[in-house]
């Protein structure tokens, strides 16, 4: 680890301030990968994937990673744009009529709402960058909110719903802001992936497994498993205890009626470790070439109004990352101005609800995965520690 510039001593100290996480029980249990230029400088695992049944955390712990799903579906979504299937600024209703006659929310409550034409479409654009106006039932800060939890979209979708219906459903109800005037958290990525369908002609999954998962050998990597033994539980922080919140968690032992580009992949450290070199190498791993360099480097760039960053045009609620300082590309949080965090002028990252978080740093090269399944993500600064405790490892910038 020396040779790639990180000191032995200072990793290990990485690895106690985890640890503490897990003997104090805030967490279970946790896996870690750092590497730079493509090699792994440092790989570690702490804890037990599953407490009750007493399993530790191994090497192929399957972990649910959520909204790390969205930047596999914006990947796929820019090699149909590549391969020219539509251009960024075209109209959603292109693609998906039923977002034709989209209303916006202006004024009123979640039960009588007062609604507005849009100024302008929802364009493919808007849903890469989540500044759609779509959001997300469990935001719970809106009345548009409201009215998709009534819908039935939650923490979910209804009962028997597949992404098609899903899409249908979610263009009947109103965007929160006008397209392309804000950012907001919510089900773009989901859309997106049925774009994606629409647009190649194939399920989501099998896209995603002939262009991005086979070609890069990642073998774990799956919608749903019946592999038990290696799925870690899934816990959520409740009044201060980490408690077995299986009623959520058990959906990823059953095929899901609706594939959701936005958070319905489970992988390992070893395959999302793939994905950053991919992303590391701006669209080659191994010689082998899944998107153009000038591609990743349009993904991974600031889209926001005006080169805002997301302190500026955040719509409020829920985000995968902090705010000032941060932009957003397609499918990525990207780094505008570090402040007061370790992080380098253009890292680029994402994290899911379960607390699992990735990122990759072109400036140094360095590139983490981090998997552990704590709901939600918000409730530890495990992200921003880790930032700190990473590069403060990193003795040769």
């Amino acid at each position: 680890m020396s040779e790639l510039g990180f000191d032995a001593d200072r990793l290990r100290r990485l690895d106690a301030h985890l640890a503490g996480y897990v003997d104090d029980g805030r967490l279970t249990g946790w896996q870690l990968l750092v590497g730079r230029h493509g090699q792994v400088a440092h790989a570690s695992t702490y804890g037990l994937a599953d407490v009750e049944a007493g399993r530790p955390v191994s090497e192929d712990t399957l972990w649910r990673i959520y909204s790390m799903t969205k930047p596999i579906t914006s990947l796929a979504a820019m090699m149909l744009w590549e391969e020219g299937a539509f251009e960024l600024t075209d109209e959603l209703s292109r693609f998906l009529p039923a977002f034709a006659d989209v209303q916006v929310f202006d004024k009123g409550s979640a039960t009588k709402q007062f609604l507005v034409p849009p100024v302008e479409p929802i364009r493919l654009w808007h849903l890469l960058t989540h500044t759609s106006g779509l959001t997300y039932g469990f935001m719970q800060l809106h009345p548009v909110d409201a009215a998709y939890r009534a819908a039935g979209f939650d923490f979910g979708v209804p009962n028997g719903f597949d992404l098609a219906a899903a899409c249908d459903g979610w263009a009947a109800l109103p965007l929160r802001f006008q397209p392309g005037s804000a950012w907001g958290y919510g089900v773009s990525s989901d859309v997106l992936g049925r774009v994606v369908e629409v647009v190649s002609g194939k399920p989501l999954d099998v896209f995603v497994q002939e262009r991005i998962l086979d070609p890069l050998g990642m073998s774990d990597t799956c919608w749903w498993t019946e592999d038990t033994g290696r799925l870690a539980g899934l816990y959520a922080a409740w009044e201060g205890k980490t408690v077995r919140y299986d009623a959520f968690g058990a959906s990823a032992l059953h095929k899901p009626t609706m594939l959701s580009g936005g958070g319905g992949l489970i992988s390992t450290a070893a395959d999302y470790w793939r994905v950053c070199q991919l992303l590391l190498g701006r669209g080659e791993v191994d010689g082998m070439r899944l998107l153009a360099p000038r591609t990743i480097d349009l993904m991974t760039r600031n889209h926001l109004p005006g080169g805002a960053d997301l302190s500026a045009v955040n719509s409020g609620g829920f985000a995968e990352t902090s705010l000032d300082g941060v932009g957003f590309g397609l499918g990525f949080a990207t780094v505008m101005e570090p402040g007061p965090s370790a992080s380098s002028v253009g890292e680029y990252y994402w994290g899911g609800l379960a607390s699992t978080a990735f990122w990759v740093d072109p400036a140094t090269g360095v590139s983490v995965v981090f998997m552990t399944q704590l709901m939600p993500s918000s409730t530890y600064p495990i992200r921003s520690q880790l930032r700190q405790l990473v590069y403060s490892a990193l003795t040769d910038p």
